[in-house]
């Protein structure tokens, strides 16, 4: 076994290969950008060597400043995590021709399954069904319009490099190829470097069902599958295992098909062979196609070890130190269901945007797995993935899994940015998903229910009343001042855009009340906690300058206005198109004295890994152009003006 390794990433992946190599005297080393001189992974390992700036390009995607640290430390092996480098052959040449162990698949594993097309046929060869398409070389616009005329609307076009919903569109017509294609060769060039794309059958009422895979190079077993189906434009949400509804028959052949997969590529350490199922009949074992193979660890590898009770990076270092496979197909088995939620710093009401904040508050409940790269106090950076934690529970049955995960996700608390955490509780409380009754459009059919805010309880803005006029306890606020009349004290808060005056009078001690508008309410504190009205409060308190957090029957952030702001607020110009969060601008698509439609594209600014184009929000003239392709802005920055309405 290996005495010292260096991971070749960060934040929660990062942690969690450390975890596991403490778990078993493997010391560690980290690599870190300035924007991660503080991180969780940095604090974590054993020994840390910073590598350049905050960009990926300057730092996480550098192999040769990653090879040296490796050198430098004492190192024997480099393990990847997911992202950056793990699936680049040319870096697994890299750290064996310094020496190095690389803690993953050969280069040429790598290679046969790194580009969509060629991986297809090599499943084809080795008797692994595959989805009808085009994966040819010829990425002419017209060729590959006819391609998809041939292969019959709706088609889906995807990047032959990467993953991760990265340059893929569902077309439904002919009319809209040529837009889809250009966006999707776009995006993929900056993602991957690699404009070229393949064309596929999309399948109408599709699930996304992946294999674990673990090989040593010469032979392989599969530890069952995952449902990874709840998507939202192709990005996995909730993830599970093992699949809903699965049969032992469809269960066979899809293990064993995945097996052949990595067995025809002399495949060596964890990997996921993702199918797509057509679920209109039901799972039958004639109706799963090969999609790709994911030559390293999954981020959703969590719900895959719990119903194992395998330990996957234990797994990967022990084969990749040169012991065979650790367990026979036979020896592995499922032991009840798994749920895996990823939480991310986004706005869900502004369309899903990526978020950037200080977390000023984060918990997670008890007997509850949080993978995850971030502390109280830490920095969700414009420059990463802006995954918070990943949530994963486990239970007897499905439906005790799905109860857990609900009750979980209601008593995790976050504050000091947006995040998905109310979406992901809806999730987790759909009929439908709880029936087992998913496919990948389900997000996208239910959206409205899924993103609906919910009416804020009368006691919660009582409670969050109480800690904006200092009141958290008693003894703060007015409390210790005598006057001939009853005190009384004004607060302002904001939930969205809903303002809240309220009126703190202080009764007694241990007793005030609190008048939101036309209701009055009395909040007494006992045994310590606030009772509003009779009923104990319902939620816990988190008071932030600026700011009042009520966990409790959701998570509800009031803002604390103050008064100095309201006139620079009112301010900004409404002809302003303005930068949703920081990014780089990749295409301006006006010029001033262009005249626009409401809905129009203005811009496209990339951030977080995603493209997110920005339109006009209604007819007119643009007056100025404020920034050019190849900016990067901050959020906020203004990058379109409009004439004023006459």
């Amino acid at each position: 076994m290996f005495h010292k390794i260096l991971i070749a990433n960060r934040g929660e992946i990062a942690c969690r290969v450390i975890d596991t190599a403490r778990r078993m005297g493997v010391a560690t080393v980290a690599v870190y950008s300035d924007a991660d001189r503080a991180a969780r992974h940095v604090a974590e390992a054993d020994e840390a060597v910073h590598i350049g700036g905050a960009a990926p390009a300057d730092s996480y995607l550098k192999a040769d400043a990653i090879i040296a640290a490796a050198r430098e430390t004492g190192a024997e092996a480099i393990h990847p995590g997911y992202g950056f480098l793990s699936e680049n052959p040319e870096f697994v040449e890299a750290v064996e021709a310094a020496g190095l162990v690389f803690i993953g698949p050969s280069a040429p594993a790598i290679r046969a399954m790194g580009l969509k097309d060629a991986a297809k046929a090599l499943m084809e060869k080795a008797g692994v069904p595959v989805v009808p398409g085009y994966h040819g070389a010829n990425q002419d616009p017209e060729h590959l319009s006819g391609a998809a005329d041939a292969i019959g609307y709706p088609v889906l076009i995807k990047a032959v490099a990467g993953g991760g919903g990265k340059g893929m569109r569902r077309v439904a017509a002919p009319g809209e190829f040529a837009e889809a294609l250009a966006s999707a060769q776009r995006e993929a060039q900056g993602a991957f470097g690699n404009p070229a794309v393949l064309i596929e059958k999309f399948v109408e009422k599709p699930r996304h069902i992946e294999v674990q895979v673990f090989g040593d190079g010469a032979r392989a077993v599969h530890l069952f599958e995952r449902d990874c189906s709840l998507q939202r434009r192709h990005q996995k949400v909730i993830e599970e295992a093992p699949a809903p509804g699965m049969t032992e028959e469809m269960r066979a052949a899809m293990g064993q098909a995945a097996v052949r997969a990595a067995e025809a590529i002399g495949y060596s350490g964890a990997g996921t062979v993702e199918f797509i199922v057509d679920a209109s009949g039901g799972l039958r074992p004639d109706r799963f196609w090969f999609m790709e193979m994911n030559t390293r660890l999954q981020v959703e590898h969590p719900v895959t070890e719990a119903i194992t009770g395998v330990d996957l990076v234990e797994w990967q270092l022990r084969v990749a130190a040169g012991e065979p496979l650790p367990a026979r197909q036979e020896q592995l088995s499922i032991r009840g269901h798994a749920f895996e939620a990823r939480l991310y710093a986004e706005d869900v009401p502004a369309g899903f945007l990526p978020a950037t904040g200080t977390l000023s508050h984060l918990r997670f409940p008890e007997g509850v797995r949080a993978d995850t790269g971030v502390r109280a106090g830490d920095t969700i950076s414009p420059w990463y993935d802006p995954m918070i934690a990943k949530v994963i529970v486990h239970g007897p049955t499905r439906a005790v899994a799905l109860r857990r995960l609900a009750r979980s996700l209601a008593e995790t608390e976050v504050a000091g940015s947006v995040t998905n955490l109310a979406f992901l509780g809806a999730l987790a409380r759909h009929a439908g998903f709880a029936a087992g009754d998913v496919d990948t459009g389900l997000i996208a059919r239910d959206l409205p229910s899924l993103t609906a805010a919910a009416e804020c309880p009368l006691s919660v803005k009582a409670l969050a009343a109480l800690g904006a006029g200092g009141f958290a306890r008693p003894g703060g606020g007015l409390a210790g001042f005598a006057l001939w009349s009853p005190l009384a004290r004004r607060v302002d808060m904001r939930l969205g855009e809903e303002e809240i005056p309220a009126t703190l009078s202080l009764k007694a001690p241990d007793r005030v009340e609190v008048s939101l508008g036309d209701e009055r309410l009395v909040a007494e504190w006992r045994g310590g906690d606030w009772w509003i009205d009779g009923t104990r409060a319902p939620g816990r308190l988190l008071v932030a300058p600026g700011r009042v957090t009520v966990f409790g029957a959701g998570t509800w952030e009031f803002a604390l206005p103050d008064p100095l702001d309201r006139a620079a607020a009112g301010a900004a110009a409404g002809g302003l198109t303005l930068a949703p969060m920081p990014g780089l601008v990749k295409a301006v698509f006006v010029k001033p004295g262009q005249t626009v439609a409401a809905g129009e594209r203005l811009a496209i600014l990339e951030a977080m890994k995603m493209e997110h184009t920005l339109t006009a929000a209604r007819d007119g003239t643009v007056a100025e152009v404020l920034a050019e392709a190849g900016a990067q802005v901050e959020a906020g920055a203004a990058l379109v003006r409009m004439e004023e309405e006459t």
